[in-house]
């Protein structure tokens, strides 16, 4: 009876461990699934969406308007420059917790992260210097183009015939690089967001020009971690909100001059 007795105490301490143990690991997964601080990865060099201002301070339209969905999710908020290459790696690490920076929806990223609902639309184009001869994209034949490696202007550019006929393609780590090697000479054109080169266009005026045709439509969205649809859930509503009361309108006003937020 003493031992059976003994057997049944241990069992119900073990039990009793393993429960303590289930409960504390809930309430940690619960206290993950509700940071006080969420981390933004982003390109700091990607202007207008996200970059350093003259003080090198960190600015730009996702910046406020993540700014903007934190105070309405009451969190805090930290903007962590990432290499872009990299971003979904970052994410899936949990080094951070979101990609906002003007991030593109396409088929092959879906497969890698969750996405909010597309807030921006954008397009990539074909830039050149303003006195190039340059004007439509077959023009683009024989000549050498740069572009950000592992952006949707490579998947773009890939999709387009006249990619056969370009003599070279150049990656760069950023838009910033590539525009001063198409200064210097050392390319003929990129591959780049519309709505970055017309931020160029505005502030370098007579530097540069678009070519007539398009390469491919697109939409930002943010970016969320596989399996976090609580974190998914809470950002759209940040933005669905913003929509509705105006407060996106008039951070695409101040970063674009008109409102082309997506409703």
């Amino acid at each position: 009876m003493k031992r059976f007795a003994m057997i049944t105490m241990l069992l119900v301490a073990v039990f009793g461990l393993l429960a303590a143990c289930s409960d504390s690991s809930s309430k940690t997964d619960e206290k993950a699934d509700e940071k006080d601080t969420l981390v933004i990865g982003i390109d700091d060099k990607f202007a207008p969406m996200g970059f350093r201002d003259e003080n090198n301070e960190i600015v730009g339209f996702d910046i406020d308007l993540a700014k903007a969905a934190a105070e309405k999710m009451a969190v805090e908020i930290e903007f962590q420059p990432i290499d872009w290459k990299t971003k979904e790696a970052e994410l899936n690490s949990g080094r951070i917790d979101l990609i906002w920076n003007g991030y593109t929806v396409t088929d092959e990223r879906k497969e890698k992260v969750l996405f909010t609902k597309p807030y921006l639309a954008n397009a990539q184009v074909v830039v050149t210097l303003a006195d190039s001869e340059l004007s439509k994209l077959d023009d683009l034949a024989g000549k050498v183009v740069g572009l950000q490696s592992l952006s949707s202007a490579s998947d773009a550019l890939a999709g387009n015939p006249i990619s056969e006929d370009i003599k070279t393609v150049t990656e760069f780590s950023d838009n910033v690089t590539a525009l001063s090697d198409l200064k210097s000479g050392r390319l003929d054109a990129v591959v780049i967001d519309e709505i970055v080169i017309n931020y160029y266009m505005t502030t370098q005026k007579d530097t540069f020009k678009i070519l007539d045709e398009a390469l491919a439509p697109e939409e930002y969205a943010v970016g969320v971690k596989k399996g976090n649809e609580d974190l998914l859930n809470k950002v759209q509503t940040a933005l669905d909100e913003m929509n509705n009361d105006g407060t996106a309108e008039e951070i695409s006003i101040k970063w674009l001059g008109e409102d082309k937020v997506l409703k």
